[in-house]
């Protein structure tokens, strides 16, 4: 991991921009704790790392204001990186059914998201692995947000990982449901009644699905991107109770 860049912004919390294996990402942390802190980790949809730098800024005041350190990294596919092989034109074939009014098929989504979740899984460990050897940082970690399906594979194979705060706002392979199956730990589970975008008969099958003793829906009415703010200060609470 090699630090490209830091800032300092307001209330104590220090930014610092930096690349793994040539991958960018961000990592904020307090400017001064009394012992290594738990660390969040904030996944994000694929739409690269600029675009979405002011609602990941957001989430991480939340997470360190809160005690915790926050980091994020580009996904496959997104800002400067290499597009995924046939990613294109699986999302050209999504948008063509939307904009038809017709189901999406499940070759369409296992052809946008499960390429993802491969390249994905394995960078976001990587990423782990260099920001728990940095000092200040420690366990345990929670990981929030980004596209379901990573957020999934991630629970099922990385046991540093104790808790995670999911969004029910994207397209989910069905093989995923069988991954999710075999989730244990402890899950916050967002859910807007009202998105466009978003299946949610899928959503509440996929939250049926998981095997975790404690998981909890949170549904509001609305739209993608209607979540009220006290949504945001229940998930706090959630990796306050799981992380410290």
């Amino acid at each position: 991991m090699r630090f490209t860049s830091e800032q300092r912004l307001d209330d104590g919390i220090v930014e610092r921009a930096f690349t793994l294996d040539e991958i960018p990402g961000f990592l904020w942390t307090p400017s001064s704790a009394p012992a290594p802190v738990p660390l969040i980790l904030l996944g994000h949809p694929p739409l690269g790392l600029d675009r979405m730098y002011p609602r990941l800024v957001a989430r991480a005041r939340s997470a360190v204001t809160g005690g915790f350190a926050a980091a994020t990294i580009e996904l496959p596919g997104s800002g400067d990186r290499p597009r995924l092989a046939g990613a294109e034109q699986a999302g050209a074939d999504l948008r063509r059914a939307m904009e038809a009014g017709e189901p999406v098929s499940d070759e369409i989504i296992d052809a946008l998201v499960l390429p993802l979740v491969d390249r994905a899984v394995p960078e976001w460990q990587a990423a782990l692995d260099a920001l728990l050897s940095l000092p200040g940082i420690g366990g345990p970690v929670g990981y929030s947000g980004g596209v379901i399906s990573i957020g999934i594979r991630l629970a099922v194979v990385e046991p540093r990982i104790v808790a995670a705060g999911l969004f029910a706002g994207s397209f989910v392979p069905r093989t995923m449901f069988e991954e999710a199956r075999q989730v244990t730990i402890p899950l916050h589970v967002l859910l807007q009644w009202d998105d466009e975008g978003n299946d949610r008969q899928a959503a509440l099958d996929l939250f049926d699905a998981f095997g975790s003793k404690e998981k909890t829906l949170h549904a509001n009415m609305g739209g993608h991107t209607g979540v009220p703010q006290f949504a945001g200060e229940d998930a706090a609470g959630f990796f306050a109770r799981h992380l410290r």
